[in-house]
C-alpha cells in the first residue's frame, strides 16, 4: 500500500476563489510564476490562503519569484530555491505542544534530525527552542497520515512542517520517513518522481518538468522507481525512514562541506 505525503483536495476550479496572499493580485502573480516555472495548472492547489504544488509543498509569493531568477534543466531533484549555508549553520526545529503530545510523532522528529545530522552537512539540526540557531522550522500537526512543507525562501529553509496526527499509530519508520521527506522539501528538494507520480503512487500526475525550478542534481539518476528515494511522492507501508544512496549524494552535493 502506498501513501501520499499529503492529501489536498482542492481543484483547479478553486484557484480563483482562494483568499490569496497579502493583496488581491498576489495570488494571481504567484500562480502565474509557478506556471512559468514549469508547474502544470492542474498541479497547483489553493487551500485557504496558501498555494501548494506537488501535493505537499507550500510556495510563498517570494519563493515563486525566486524560481524565475535561475534557469535549470528539464529534469530535477531540487528547486532553484536553496538554503544559504553561509548564513545558516544551525537550524532549530520547534515542535508545538500539540505535536509533542503525540509520542510517535515526537520520536519520528528525533529520528529525522538524526538522519540529517549523520550526513555531516554544512548545517546541523537541533530540537528547539535554541538561541544559537540561524533559522527556525516550526513543527505542528494536521489531519490525516501525510505531511506538508514548502520550499526555501530568502536563503532560509521553509519555516513550517505539518505532520498528520493519524501517523501516531503508524510504525516509527513511517513517521520518520514522512518527517524526513518534508524536511527535504524545506531544504529545496522536489519529488524524485515529479514527472510521473505513478512511479511511487501507482497513479498520479506529472508535477511539471519544464525549465526553471526543476533541476537535476549532478550524480543522481533522472529516473525513479519505488523505494529508490525517500523523496518519492508516495511512501510504501514498508518504508524504513532512511535515506537511499542517491538521496545522500543529492544532499551532500547541495549542502556538503
Amino acid at each position: 500500500m502506498f501513501k501520499r505525503a499529503a492529501v489536498l483536495v482542492m481543484s483547479w476550479g478553486a484557484l480563483l476563489a482562494g483568499c490569496g496572499q497579502d493583496s488581491p493580485g498576489d495570488e494571481e502573480e504567484l500562480i502565474s510564476n509557478l506556471v512559468e516555472a514549469g508547474f502544470p495548472a492542474r498541479d497547483i492547489q489553493v487551500i485557504g490562503e496558501d498555494v501548494y504544488v506537488g501535493g505537499d509543498a507550500h510556495v510563498s509569493l517570494q519563493a515563486s519569484r525566486e524560481m524565475l531568477q535561475t534557469e535549470g534543466s528539464a529534469e530535477q531533484y531540487r528547486t532553484t530555491n536553496l538554503v544559504n549555508t553561509g548564513a545558516v549553520t544551525r537550524i532549530c526545529l520547534n515542535p508545538t505542544a500539540t505535536f509533542t503530545s503525540y509520542t510517535r510523532l515526537n520520536q519520528g522528529l528525533d529520528q529525522a534530525i538524526i538522519n540529517y545530522n549523520a550526513l555531516g552537512l554544512c548545517f546541523s539540526m537541533v530540537r528547539g527552542p535554541n538561541t544559537s540557531c540561524n533559522a527556525t522550522i516550526n513543527v505542528t500537526t494536521m489531519a490525516g497520515t501525510g505531511g506538508s512543507s514548502g520550499f526555501p525562501s530568502g536563503g532560509r529553509p521553509y519555516n513550517t512542517l505539518r505532520i498528520g496526527t493519524g501517523l501516531n499509530t503508524a510504525s516509527l519508520d513511517v513517521v520518520e520517513h514522512v518527517i524526513t521527506h518534508e524536511l527535504g522539501h524545506a531544504l529545496g528538494l522536489r519529488h524524485s518522481d515529479f514527472y510521473n507520480q505513478a512511479n511511487s503512487c501507482g497513479s498520479g500526475v506529472n508535477e511539471g518538468a519544464g525549465g526553471v525550478g526543476a533541476i537535476l542534481i549532478p550524480g543522481t539518476p533522472s529516473t525513479s522507481y519505488p523505494g529508490g528515494s525517500l523523496m518519492n511522492a508516495c511512501y510504501p507501508s514498508s518504508a524504513t525512514g532512511e535515506f537511499t544512496s542517491t538521496d545522500i549524494i543529492a544532499l551532500k552535493y547541495l549542502y556538503g562541506c
